[in-house]
């Protein structure tokens, strides 16, 4: 039988907190994608017309996997943070360097010399990736990710 007992607690507040704070920065992407359609909506007929089309529900599953994707994000730092024994701002700001450029960094370099996109699109969302990663790691370790900090 399987057990969880490998995986490192965190702090189900660091997590909660951390989730907010890699949402917000995920939305500053998905920003476009909500104006647009808040705009549709306002534009239709009826509220239960709207709510009926794709449009909504392509906004609500978009909305929905971005708070997955980030409370399981902020659980992976929160590990991380707790496995490596990160306490300084310094170390934060170096792991999440580290995830930066395991997770983001070759996407942005694809963009930019094999798929030839403008580099302010790049730079925007490179930004909001700093922020998903290194600002992350700053802002648990600041808020501290540890359920019992004398273990």
């Amino acid at each position: 039988m399987a057990t969880l007992q490998y995986l490192p607690t965190v702090k189900p507040s660091a997590i909660a907190l951390g989730t907010v704070f890699n949402h917000t920065a995920s939305l500053a992407i998905l920003a476009p994608l909500f104006g647009d359609t808040y705009r549709r909506a306002q534009a239709a007929n009826s509220k239960e017309e709207f709510f009926k089309s794709k449009e909504a529900a392509g906004a609500a599953a978009a909305y929905g996997s971005s708070i997955v994707g980030s409370a399981i994000q902020s659980y992976g730092v929160g590990a991380l943070i707790n496995s490596t024994g990160v306490l300084s701002y310094k170390g934060a700001a170096y792991l999440g360097s580290l995830i930066f450029m395991a997770s983001s960094a070759p996407s942005f370099i694809s963009q930019v010399f094999t798929e030839k996109r403008p580099l302010d699109t790049v730079a925007v969302g490179a930004l909001a990736r700093v922020f998903e990663t290194i600002g992350l790691s700053l802002f648990l370790n600041w808020w501290g990710t540890r359920t019992n900090p004398f273990d």
